[in-house]
């Protein structure tokens, strides 16, 4: 009877040890697999950030990632002589990629490469074509056979600004009236002794 005792406990830790390795053996397994998953998941995350598209939620089509440049603009809007003004809170960064900031509304400040200057005029509410500006209480002031609305980029007139990507100390002019070839002249030099401020 001994020895049928013996063997059926020897049997009995011989399946117990046989289980507990089956257990750990299986529990490894587990482990490495939910490691795997997660090593996975970090990886496919970190090759997203790194290669993701380079437009943030909000952020205009076809510019660079924040921060991928920061250069500095003048510019002076004028409506029927009066210089519209951007130092308002209304008109303060409304968005990280280019904006006027710290109330001064003469420097536009841009933050990423490939941002146009309508993608500016549309974080701020203003309507902006190549005929009309229009405020964002709605007001318009549109190209007619009495008033013009036009734009001087460094001194030069140009037909539309909207997908004109501003570069660093550059001189951006936009009027609206009746201004002669000498007040368009004045203008453009008032915008030449624009401080453009860096920060």
């Amino acid at each position: 009877m001994g020895r049928k005792e013996r063997k059926e406990r020897e049997e009995k830790r011989d399946n117990y040890a046989t289980k507990r390795s089956f257990e750990k053996r299986r529990n490894m397994l587990i482990t490495i697999a939910v490691l795997a998953i997660i090593a996975v998941i970090v990886g496919y995350s970190g090759w997203k950030f790194v290669n993701m598209s380079q437009t943030a939620p909000g952020g205009p089509e076809g510019a660079g990632a924040l921060g991928s440049e920061h250069s500095h603009a003048a510019m002076l809007v004028k409506v029927f002589g009066d210089t519209f003004d951007f130092s308002l809170p209304a008109y303060q960064i409304k968005t990280s990629w280019i904006h006027f900031e710290g109330g001064d509304g003469t420097t536009v400040h841009k933050h990423a490469k490939g941002v146009k200057l309508g993608y500016l005029f549309q974080s701020l509410k203003l309507g902006l074509d190549d005929k009309c500006f229009i405020f964002q209480d709605g007001r318009q002031f549109c190209t007619n056979e009495d008033y013009t609305l036009n734009f001087y980029i460094n001194g030069e007139k140009v037909s539309d600004i909207r997908n004109y990507e501003p570069m660093d100390k550059d001189r951006i002019l936009i009027v609206y009236g009746a201004e002669t070839p000498e007040e368009i002249q004045g203008l453009l030099l008032q915008l030449d002794n624009q401080a453009i401020i860096e920060s």
